[in-house]
């Protein structure tokens, strides 16, 4: 019987809802949080500009000190208390930083432009832009007089791009990511009985995706000067990575046919060979790496996937017993997946026929989200956001258009799952 007040509540306010959306207001605050340069480890100018509009929205906003100058900032819309908590989770972090020299478009720069309907610029994409829409989303049930039974939090994180720290060189704040705000945010207590990822989706339904296994593989060699390497090519570690890559690249396939998920191979990406120093190749290494994203199912544990890998490994040790092969892994984050019939699919795909007029497509996908983490405590995730294709020269764009129907449709769901109070 409540439940069906509440879908009736819904079903009478729904109008009113979707005529509060305010797309002035999503443009200039898309256009304001693209122009703060927030790449990792550098959170916090775009932790102050939500902690600024939620609270002058009269939400309670905590601030989570996960690292020095690195918080996570957390909204709490509350409700009557009678209905369930729904979790808008975005990463404050952008996928560069808009110094890269190569990166030349207009989309991979920290500053906003609007032309032909797009908005162009670092972190629309990923996922600035779904900070937007959580907001706006609240704005547009506050703004039509609507009161939720449950609470409605929105959460800014730091630290979710793929990034880790690894050895010596590579260390600091710009190198913590895989999940490490929303690790933090529901190890100190910030939990939901669902939760909303605005992954750039182009406004599909991601019910699933993979997770990541990053691997480093090393051969050793001589260290010798080039004048008394004369016969001596086949003991360097850079000749000798060159069989274990071919002997990589021939189990490849096989990974990809062993790790299948929702209609999708998986993959593996060499991401990265290392050996000897550019400014003295008078020398021969002592050492070369190769580092391996290894792409892993949610239906695959991890142990699963490294065993896969040692058992390559270990191959490659009885073949070439010189080589001083060893093997490490340096990153290990979990797929993520939600059930197709729970209640947070069925309103997000209720809402966005509302808003749409067409269901929502579904899709999986080989990229990692924070849903890795919430998932594992307990917290159902849904990945459904805003973009418009995929990138291109130009960077990271999405259309108004698309903010706009993007935040309709949180807005619906939001009043769906946490019910609209009497």
């Amino acid at each position: 019987m409540a439940a069906a007040k509440a879908a009736s509540g819904l079903y009478d306010r729904s109008r009113e809802i979707l005529d509060a959306v305010d797309e002035k207001g999503i443009v200039a605050m898309a256009c304001d949080v693209v122009n703060l340069c927030t790449p990792t480890g550098e959170e916090l100018d775009m932790a102050r500009y939500l902690r600024a509009a939620w609270e002058g929205m009269g939400l309670r906003v905590d601030w989570q000190e996960v690292e020095d100058d690195r918080p996570n900032v957390v909204a709490t819309w509350k409700g009557s208390g009678a209905g369930k908590r729904l979790m808008f989770n975005g990463h404050m972090d952008t996928s560069n930083s808009g110094r890269e020299a190569f990166l030349t478009g207009i989309g991979y720069k920290p500053q906003a432009v609007v032309k032909n309907g797009m908005i162009y610029g670092l972190g629309i994409y990923n996922m600035k832009g779904a900070l937007v829409c959580y907001t706006h989303a609240v704005k547009a049930l506050q703004q039509a007089g609507v009161r939720l039974a449950g609470d409605v939090l929105l959460a800014g994180v730091v630290g979710e791009i793929e990034k880790a720290q690894v050895g010596q060189e590579f260390r600091g704040a710009q190198y913590r990511g895989y999940g490490v705000g929303s690790h933090y945010l529901v190890t100190h207590g910030v939990i939901a009985d669902a939760c909303i990822l605005g992954e750039p989706t182009d406004m599909q339904m991601v019910l699933g995706h993979y997770g990541s296994l990053w691997v480093r593989i090393v051969t050793r060699g001589i260290y010798v000067h080039t004048a008394f390497a004369v016969g001596k090519q086949e003991q360097s570690s850079v000749r000798r990575m060159h069989d274990v890559l071919a002997a990589i690249y021939e189990w490849i396939p096989g990974w990809e046919k062993r790790s299948t998920y929702g209609g999708k191979n998986g993959t593996v990406n060499v991401g990265c060979v290392r050996g000897g120093t550019p400014w003295r190749a008078s020398r021969t290494p002592a050492e070369t790496e190769v580092c391996l994203d290894v792409r892993v199912p949610p239906t695959m544990a991890m142990a699963e996937a490294r065993q896969a890998v040692a058992e390559l490994v270990a191959a490659l040790e009885k073949r070439y017993p010189d080589y001083g092969i060893e093997f490490d892994t340096y990153v290990s984050c979990p797929g993520a997946e939600i059930d197709a019939g729970h209640e947070l699919v069925r309103a997000v795909e209720g809402a966005h026929l509302r808003v749409t007029g067409a269901a929502p497509r579904r899709d999986t996908v080989r990229w990692s989200s924070d849903a890795s983490v919430l998932s594992r405590y307990g917290i159902p995730t849904l990945n459904y956001g805003p973009s418009s294709g995929p990138r291109d020269a130009e960077g990271e764009k999405v259309a108004v258009e698309t903010l706009v129907n993007v935040t309709r449709v949180y807005a619906l769901t939001a009043a769906d799952m946490c019910g609209i109070s009497a």
